[in-house]
Formats: C-alpha cells, structure tokens, sequence
C-alpha cells in the first residue's frame, strides 16, 4: 500500500550515512553487486567538501516501509546546465529501490515535485552531477561484476520506470575485450597506428610517473569537454570542480595505464586512461578502507591481470581520423609487459560505431547495456 511509504529527506549526518548505506544492505551477499568506497560516497554528496555544489543543489531522499529503509533517490539540478545550456531538466541518481513499484513512484514524486518547484519541465536519469558521475541502469549484463565507475541493479528497476512512463533516452553498450601477445594483436592496428603517426608527425606519450602526467591533466579535461559536449548529460567542468577530480582519482592512477598522443607543438590530441580493474578489490573490502581496505586496493594496482578503460578524449578535428588506434596498440605493449588477459571498456554510447568498430579487431564480446531513462513533467 502506498499509504504506508513514507519519504523523508535526508538533513543529518546520521541520515546521510543511512542513505550511503542503503544499498550496502539491499545488495548484501549479492555475487555481483560492487559497492563503492563509503568514504568517498559521503564526501561526493557532502555540500561542503564536493566544489560542484557551487553550481549544483541536491536533495536526498529515503523511502520506509514498516519503520525499515526501502529505497533512496538524489534530485539533482546542475544550474549550470538550466541557466547556460538552457536545459529545463532535472536529474536524478543514486537511485536503489526494493521490488516495489509504489516505493518507486513516492521516491520519484519527489524529482517532479523539486522540479515543479523550480520551473523545470522534464526527468533524466539515473545520471550524476554530471557526465563525470557513474550513470545508466544496467539493462543487460546482469551476471557481471560492475566497475569503479559504473552501476549495478536488480533487472526491475527499469521495469518500474517504465511502467510508470518513462522512456529510454540513451543507451551505452560495454566490451570485453581478450587481450593476445603484441606479435598475435590485431596486425591491422599495428598498421594502422604507424601509418597516422606519420601521416600528422604525430607522438606517443609514456609517463613513468605520476609527476610526468601533472603537465597534462588540465590539457586533458579540456580535450574531455570538446569531446563529449554533445552528450545529454554534458555539463561544462569547472576549474574547482578539476582540482577535485584530480585529488579524488589520482590515488588509483597507474602511470604506465595512461598514454597520450601530442603534435609537432607538443598540443595533446588524445588520451586514454585505463586503471587496474578494483572491482574483486572493492568486493573484499565492502566499501571500507580501513583496517585493511586499503592494502587490497594497493596490491590491485600493482598486480594487474585486468584492466578497465576509463576516460578517453580525442581533439574534434582528429576524431575519425584513427588516433584510437595509436593508443591502443601502444597500451597493447602494456599490457603485454604486466599479462593483462581481459580490458573491459567503459560505457559507450551505442551509436558510438567508429570506437566500437576499433573493438571488433579484437576477440570481444559485448556484455553489458545500461540507460538512462526520462520523462516530460505534466
């Protein structure tokens, strides 16, 4: 019965760790689920640590059924996106929910209701602050461990937003892609590379530390904004915001993950980051850092046999052009040189045909779609 649903927002510290907590309950034993590091959940949602709260308002919401916690949702409005880019929308995320369509519906007449309140006309998501944040409902893919930056759910959370009018917006796939020695790695990469390394006097970047990659990073968010501001959930990242992200991840950064490709003038023209695969890591240590939470995340970086594909930027004028190539057939000798077996991709959108045509060089196997899902406020 939905009379007996009750929403509160969240307003202590008390009611934040409850909502951080939620899905560490909701997913317990689950053999699939990674949770995230509780830590760092806490100070991402924390008004006073994360900068983007200069820019954004956010209000967090717990469901109770029977005095026990049943579901919990952000309402997100980035203004940033409403004022400059002249989107009316309204986000939500951190979106977890028991098998209960009425939990669903209370939990997300709260979006309307802030969205009303504000003037704004239609819902996206499960979406972040912005493209920086995990996104999408998995869709498929189930039977597969989630990563640092992506979702998990149960199959029905989908099947409630659509029963209660929502609609698909965007779809990403994933890739598991099979990692072979460099002398058996795909000889049209190699090719490829070499003939648009010459063709535009183009270089590869190899970093030794993470020292060497400082110089570059502002370069790099730059390259992320002109790369995906045509994305819904594109959001332009500020100067503070770039300072945060950089002391948030460059913890798990492995220098010899990350490669670049400059021009003659030393200007980047793309990157790739990848990072150890966390995700046995972060399921030992159910989102705890300490006492020993921090060792596993430290012996994963450094004994690597999987691998994650996080961030990749491509300057406009080089995309389309093969640079992707260049980077993977030098991270081939990367992985090589540490055995890395498997690359799982990050989400990419599925009319995304020219990154996921470089994939189908490989042994692949697509094995995960997630989505964003919206609707028009009446």
């Amino acid at each position: 019965m939905e009379s007996s649903i009750l929403i509160k927002e969240v307003v202590s510290k008390e009611d934040l760790k409850d909502f951080v907590h939620f899905p560490f309950k909701l997913y317990k034993s689950h053999p699939y689920w990674v949770g995230p590091i509780i830590k760092e959940e806490l100070e991402t949602l924390n008004r006073k640590i994360n900068p983007v709260f200069q820019n954004a308002n956010a209000y967090y919401f717990l469901a109770f059924k029977n005095e026990k916690i049943v579901g919990r949702i952000a309402v997100i409005i980035n203004w940033i996106e409403v004022r400059e880019l002249k989107k009316t929308k309204i986000r939500f995320g951190w979106f977890d929910v028991i098998d209960d369509i009425n939990v669903t519906k209370k939990l997300l007449e709260k979006v309307v209701l802030i969205g009303r309140e504000h003037k704004l006309n239609h819902i996206e998501g499960p979406v972040g602050f912005s493209n920086m944040d995990k996104a999408g409902i998995l869709v498929e893919g189930f039977k597969e461990l989630n990563t640092m930056i992506t979702l998990y759910n149960f199959p029905y959370y989908s099947e409630h937003l659509i029963e209660l009018g929502y609609k698909k917006l965007a779809q990403w796939v994933e890739y598991e892609i099979k990692i072979a020695s460099f002398e058996d790695s795909p000889e049209k990469i190699r090719r490829f590379s070499k003939i648009i390394l010459d063709r535009y006097s183009l270089k590869i970047l190899n970093f030794k530390s993470n020292k060497d990659i400082i110089p570059y990073v502002d370069q790099m968010f730059d390259l992320l904004g002109k790369t995906y501001n045509k994305l819904q959930t594109f959001v332009p990242i500020q100067s503070y915001q770039i300072k945060y992200y950089k002391e948030k991840y460059f913890k798990y950064i492995h220098p010899d993950f990350i490669k670049c490709v400059v021009d003659i003038d030393d200007n980047l023209i793309a990157f790739l980051i990848t990072m150890p695969s966390f995700s046995k890591a972060l399921k030992q240590i159910n989102g705890k850092l300490f006492p020993f939470g921090f060792l596993r995340i430290l012996w994963a970086r450094r004994f690597v046999k999987k691998v994650s594909l996080y961030l990749i930027g491509v300057r406009p004028d080089f995309q389309n052009k093969g640079v992707t190539a260049i980077i993977m057939n030098e991270l081939q000798k990367t992985f090589n040189k540490y055995e890395v077996k498997v690359v799982e991709t990050n989400p990419e959108l599925e009319e995304n045909t020219q990154i996921q045509t470089l994939w189908k060089n490989y042994d692949h196997r697509l094995h995960k779609k997630r989505a964003t899902y919206t609707k028009v406020m009446q």
